[in-house]
């Protein structure tokens, strides 16, 4: 199962989150860091807990919609 961290950016669908992943690559050429971000469409199951600015982990699933293919994972209970 595939899994990536990343921040939310957007909550405003209904059950769907927008969440930007950021990864290290280096330059063929120049031999330097660059930074890559790239933004998934993941299903939000839960009653819109999630909200904009958190860290969260969301792990590749069947399709749901045509851009939806990934779901996040239930935060472990806080007490």
């Amino acid at each position: 199962m595939r899994t990536k961290t990343g921040i939310v950016t957007s909550t405003k669908m209904d059950k769907t989150i927008v969440v930007r992943v950021i990864s290290q690559r280096t330059h063929p050429k120049y031999k330097k860091k660059i930074s890559i971000s790239k933004k998934f469409y993941a299903h939000n199951p839960e009653e819109n807990v999630i909200k904009e600015g958190d860290k969260i982990t969301i792990y590749e699933t069947r399709p749901l919609s045509k851009l939806k293919k990934w779901t996040t994972v239930k935060p472990n209970p806080t007490k």
